[in-house]
């Protein structure tokens, strides 16, 4: 996984342009939360109705450890992590080889910013079994935000070999090619991710990212567009298309799209500069 090599001197302007690309697909990187994770614990919502039912069930069934899984699981999408880890201590002590709730169990320490914990429920969720693809991935996310590049694109690249169905090991894989400056192999994963997941933003913002950084502006502009058209509320997507227009020169639309991700992120750093950098006349 060695990073793509030119010996092509860049100009100082292509050189600035490629650094405001990687930032922005650094930055784009962090902006992941919980919520977005946690939609692939379970498709349950962590809506009180859902709790409800999912009380009653343990009220029935108050021995079953599925049950505790699932209602830990509806908790942690709600935010309720105290809640959830409750449950899936319980379902772990009903069945301590529920591996499934151990890899559960690491998202939500996650969350709460224990990674030691975190990474030792992964790695016991791997050890029941080897062949648990979600915990791979979650793992592999854990290392990549700490900076273990190799060991996270590992596990990714762990999970495709067992054949997931699972959009975010595509992404994640193709975030670290994009690190690399490794484009087409990027682009080829964001494009698989968006195969299992069409409905979801950020794999068309990674690979319009990648677009841009190929100069493939018309690729990049369509991506970002439906990044936005799926999601509006995501400051990212906004920055990106305003990228695009400043890169074009058109200023008072990159103003107006840079705008408006400040809006929605006061503090995402890429939409900042660029307000600034197009209201300067920079």
């Amino acid at each position: 996984m060695n990073a793509v090599v030119s010996h092509r001197r860049p100009s100082a302007r292509a050189g600035a342009m490629t650094a405001l690309i990687l930032g922005l697909a650094i930055a784009g990187c962090q902006s992941g939360g919980p919520a977005g994770e946690l939609t692939r614990i379970d498709t349950m919502q962590g809506s009180s109705e859902n709790i409800s039912s999912l009380s009653a069930v343990i009220a029935s069934n108050p021995n079953d450890p599925e049950a505790y899984n699932v209602r830990g699981s509806a908790y942690g999408r709600g935010g309720k992590y105290r809640e959830a880890l409750q449950d899936f201590d319980r379902a772990l002590q009903l069945n301590p080889s529920y591996y499934q709730a151990y890899s559960n169990r690491a998202l939500i320490y996650r969350f709460q910013g224990n990674q030691a914990a975190a990474l030792a429920d992964y790695n016991k969720a791997i050890q029941l079994n080897a062949s648990y693809d979600a915990a791979y991935i979650g793992r592999g996310n854990l290392y990549r935000k700490a900076g273990r590049t190799q060991d996270a694109f590992n596990d990714f690249q762990k999970a495709i070999e067992l054949d997931t169905t699972d959009p975010r090991a595509y992404h994640n894989r193709g975030l670290i090619y994009q690190q690399q400056g490794q484009h087409a192999f990027a682009i080829e994963d964001f494009s698989k991710a968006i195969s299992l997941s069409p409905d979801a933003a950020e794999p068309y913002n990674g690979r319009g990212l990648s677009y841009l950084a190929t100069n493939d502006d018309e690729n990049a502009f369509a991506d970002f567009n439906m990044a936005i058209k799926l999601d509006g509320k995501i400051a990212e997507s906004w920055a990106n298309q305003a990228l695009i227009y400043e890169r074009r020169g058109e200023k008072a639309k990159a103003a107006k799209s840079y705008s408006e991700a400040v809006r929605l992120d006061p503090n995402y750093k890429p939409a900042v500069d660029g307000l600034a950098r197009v209201r300067s006349g920079a």
